[in-house]
């Protein structure tokens, strides 16, 4: 059974750091391209980042802006078939749950994923 699982959220200060996990399991993980994504309250689902399967690429979708461009950072780590989320100089529009996704496939995208984990969520305060 493949699991997402996504930790390293919390309340968090405006300007602050976070830096949000998603540890992988039951697939291989540097097969998969991994994105996170994040949904805020009352609003649609959007991709964030995307980091290809050897960690060479990452792209930001494009709801992304300059400003969030600036503060958020993809990584990965396959011999720990985990993936991870900084963001960093956190403020209130930042708060959401934030999701993992992987799909196995060799490009990033932001359309239909395979597997989805269960969110963590992000809240800050001003």
């Amino acid at each position: 059974e493949v699991q997402l699982v996504e930790s390293g959220g919390g309340l968090v200060q405006a300007g602050g750091s976070l830096r949000l996990s998603c540890a992988a399991s039951g697939l291989t993980f540097d097969r998969y391209v991994i994105s996170w994504f994040r949904q805020a309250p009352g609003k649609e689902r959007e991709g964030v980042l995307c980091i290809s399967r050897t960690g060479d690429k990452t792209f930001y979708s494009d709801f992304m802006t300059d400003s969030m461009k600036g503060r958020f950072t993809i990584s990965r780590d396959n011999a720990k078939n985990t993936a991870y989320l900084q963001l960093n100089s956190v403020k209130p529009e930042d708060a959401a749950i934030y999701y993992c996704a992987a799909d196995l496939g060799s490009h990033c995208h932001w359309q239909s994923y395979d597997h989805w984990g269960q969110g963590t969520q992000v809240t800050v305060s001003s």
